[in-house]
């Protein structure tokens, strides 16, 4: 089978972002079908490949899988404007390549909505099987966070709507993602849940060792948050409890921000001027570096803003990335990843908007561990028992043969 992938933000393990698309791609090229992946440009993909002059892209292969990298640059800094502009030329040049190449599926995965754009023209210009996953609910995260225009929001739902409607079978990668589709998709259609899963080698709790970090000394107890600065984060809330930290005297608990995002330089500004020296921040990293320093943590920090639309709707790498590596997770937001921390005793769940609670937590197992270690091992088992990738890539592939089917 020829698959034709679309997915904006594709990156590879020397990137620093979430790999799961390439993974699955991996996977399908191992089971013997072609993959061709489309992606645009931005820094964190680790891909660097020649152009084709008469294409006005890039092009090559990344490990059996065959990339073409259109030059649309793209970053989580860029204004909503830019973005979106962005997103529509992304679709455009994405639509021609459907329009164009000789395949058997086309497979197009969000963010952003855009990305279904491909899948349709396939579908209804070429009558191709066409499978759509959704990473996020659209429009219903957006109007959460705040955006308001009527046409924007508007023009989200039709795409929404028309993907679920139109692709042959859909993907979701959280419970409440999966229920969000069923609520507005026909009843037929096949609905999979296939979360983000854990690379359980390069994540490793045998990669642990101590952090050669600056501003960490050999007794501090380190609390990592390694993932996007964004607003949808929330990451004020850290700032919080590092200032409860602080009250209480504590300067032992060092918590450190990894990554990058828009939201990083008013971060780190704030924290200087509240003289909030335990707060770190250091950029992003790629995937083999952050599967040693994931595991060199004590314990990894699951943050969101306190919208409802976010207890349901999200399946973040990072959380994935630290039960892998096996270390306890402290999570400050109600949904389906704190009733797995909870019922496999993985780590702490805090009430939303609590910086004394989530003090609490962080004092607790810096204080404890025993506590620490048996909690990361909790974890580690959670990953191994429900969220190997390469176990999920075996149900992603049965999803797509049974679509070209």
């Amino acid at each position: 089978m020829r698959v034709l992938y679309f997915h904006q933000h594709f990156a590879t393990p020397q990137g620093s972002t979430g790999t799961r698309s390439y993974e699955f791609a991996r996977a399908l090229v191992a089971r013997g079908h072609q993959v061709t992946m489309v992606c645009g440009a931005h820094a964190q993909s680790g891909l660097e490949l020649p152009i084709v002059p008469d294409r006005g892209w890039h092009e090559g292969e990344v490990d059996g899988i065959k990339v073409i990298s259109l030059p649309l640059a793209y970053s989580n800094r860029d204004s909503l404007l830019r973005r979106g502009f962005t997103f529509a030329r992304f679709a455009v040049r994405s639509m021609a390549i459907a329009l164009e190449f000789d395949y058997d599926l086309v497979f197009a995965t969000s963010t952003p909505i855009t990305a279904v754009i491909p899948g349709l023209a396939a579908k209804f210009a070429r009558g191709k099987p066409f499978v759509f996953e959704v990473r996020d609910l659209w429009p219903e995260l957006p109007r959460a966070l705040g955006l308001r225009n009527p046409f924007i929001l508007g023009g989200m739902t039709c795409l929404e709507l028309a993907g679920y409607s139109s692709a042959d079978a859909c993907v979701g990668l959280s419970p409440g993602i999966v229920e969000g589709i069923r609520e507005r998709a026909p009843a037929h259609k096949p609905v999979t849940m296939i979360p983000n899963g854990c690379d359980l080698t390069l994540f490793h709790p045998s990669k642990r060792a101590s952090l050669e970090l600056p501003g960490i000394g050999p007794g501090d107890f380190v609390a990592g948050f390694t993932g996007a600065h964004g607003p949808a984060n929330g990451l004020d809330a850290l700032l919080a409890v590092a200032a409860e930290l602080r009250r209480r005297g504590d300067q032992r608990i060092k918590i450190i921000f990894v990554g990058e995002g828009k939201e990083k330089e008013r971060l780190a500004a704030a924290a200087r001027a509240q003289g909030l020296t335990q707060c770190l921040f250091f950029p992003s990293v790629p995937k083999e570096q952050l599967g040693r320093l994931t595991a060199s943590l004590d314990c990894g920090l699951m943050v969101l803003r306190n919208i409802p639309a976010f207890y349901r709707g999200t399946s973040p790498n990072k959380f994935f990335d630290y039960v892998a590596a096996g270390i306890p997770v402290v999570n400050n937001y109600p949904g389906w990843l704190a009733g797995l921390i909870s019922e496999a005793e993985a780590g702490l769940v805090v009430a939303p908007d609590n910086p004394q609670a989530f003090a609490d937590a962080l004092q607790r197992l810096a204080a404890d561990r025993k506590l620490c270690d048996r909690m990361g091992a909790n974890a580690r088992k959670l990953a191994e028992a429900h969220f190997a990738r390469g176990e999920l890539a075996a149900e992603f592939i049965g999803v797509l043969e049974a679509a070209a089917a």
